[in-house]
């Protein structure tokens, strides 16, 4: 009896295993989500490093382009368009501080080609019980930080990101319900302007 009792535990825990990897999303499957993923817009949370929370809306366009508007009391801008990063106060007479987009870990989604399986792109893929969690840097540049990504199945479904930068710091983004195939004007991602008033 004993021994039927752990030929069945280890039954069990091999189906467990065989339907957490049956559910952990394949690379390529993620990567021709991604490749087509045109438009997208939807709210998100956002956990900073230093522990404070801040919200807003997305806006995507692939290839290139992303932009962040945060809710009040935040005045932040953060657009990312002509291979730059610009962040904004709207606030503020000030142009935006501005960062090559290649040097960002949010390229690595924005890309025209995502090939999540190029070589030492990904660096962790897992399954954590209900999500994907896909981990990737530049495979060149890895020094430019890295993006740990969540998705969902079924369908599949970007979920969250974490910015981990190469200073250590780690910026959280979880995001809402994504609507997506909507058409979205080109001017929401244009270069931030200093505020005139």
């Amino acid at each position: 009896m004993i021994r039927i009792t752990r030929i069945a535990a280890v039954a069990l825990a091999l189906v467990a295993g065989q339907s957490a990897w049956a559910d952990k999303l394949p690379l390529n499957t993620i990567s021709a989500y991604l490749n087509d993923l045109k438009t997208a817009e939807g709210t998100f949370a956002q956990i900073n490093d230093d522990g404070s929370t801040s919200s807003g809306k997305l806006y995507i366009k692939r290839p290139g382009k992303m932009r962040f508007e945060y809710n009040p009391p935040d005045s932040a801008l953060v657009v990312a368009s002509s291979n730059a990063v610009y962040i904004a106060d709207s606030k503020s007479n000030q142009r935006p501080e501005t960062y090559p987009l290649r040097r960002t870990p949010l390229s690595l989604i924005l890309a025209r080609n995502v090939n999540l399986s190029a070589a030492n792109m990904v660096v962790g893929h897992s399954f954590d019980g209900t999500a994907t969690v896909v981990t990737a840097q530049d495979p060149e540049n890895p020094e430019y930080g890295s993006i740990q990504m969540k998705f969902t199945g079924n369908p599949v479904q970007l979920r969250q990101w974490v910015i981990k930068d190469n200073g250590g710091g780690e910026t959280t983004v979880v995001l809402g319900e994504l609507k997506t195939g909507g058409t979205l004007s080109n001017r929401l991602f244009d270069e931030p302007r200093p505020n005139r008033d």
